[in-house]
């Protein structure tokens, strides 16, 4: 989710709402999405709209028949043009946060501010994290070596791993590795 959706990486962010810290805890917050993405969004529904006022006469006719199959593809689109806009804002209404206290790390993610999913991880040290690269393609750019492929390289991304008995768990991912060291650092103060 570190590709969209950033954390803070320092105590002194000027949104103090993304970073809360207690005595022995912190709370770190995402970030919402740039603002760009809500003119997207509104397209998006101006899109939807104008399909559901182009085919409405259609669908409606859709009911007059006795075809189970009609019937059935009319509750499918019906469904897909009320369920695609609620799905899409909820991208827009969704956080995650990380919450450290010692050797204790939780993750939360919450979509229209109710929690839907929440992970307790016990770290085996209160500075149990690494950051790790990753790239899942080969980079064919890298291999040709050319100048004119030089910007066209697979860098890949980094992920923030928590150490628990032995095992790597997935926190978060980010395409730079300078962030998540700061973040780790952060984390690791708790």
């Amino acid at each position: 989710m570190g590709l969209l959706y950033i954390f803070p990486n320092s105590e002194d962010e000027s949104d103090n709402d993304r970073v809360v810290k207690t005595l022995d805890s912190i709370t770190l917050k995402t970030y919402g999405l740039p603002m760009v993405f809500w003119v997207y969004l509104a397209a998006i529904y101006v899109v939807v709209f104008t399909m559901w006022l182009t085919i409405k006469s259609a669908l409606d006719k859709m009911l007059t028949y006795d075809d189970v199959t009609m019937i059935f593809l009319y509750w499918l689109v019906k469904g897909t043009l009320i369920l695609a806009p609620i799905i899409l804002l909820a991208f827009f209404f969704f956080e995650k946060f990380i919450i450290k206290s010692k050797t204790s790390l939780t993750l939360v993610y919450r979509i229209f501010f109710i929690p839907v999913w929440r992970k307790k991880i016990k770290l085996d040290a209160s500075n149990a994290l690494s950051v790790d690269h990753f790239m899942d393609s080969p980079n064919i750019a890298k291999m040709k070596s050319s100048p004119e492929t030089r910007g066209f390289e697979n860098k890949g991304y980094f992920e923030l791993h928590a150490m628990s008995k032995g095992k790597a768990i997935f926190i978060d991912r980010h395409s730079r590795k300078s962030d998540l060291v700061k973040m780790q650092e952060l984390l690791s103060k708790y």
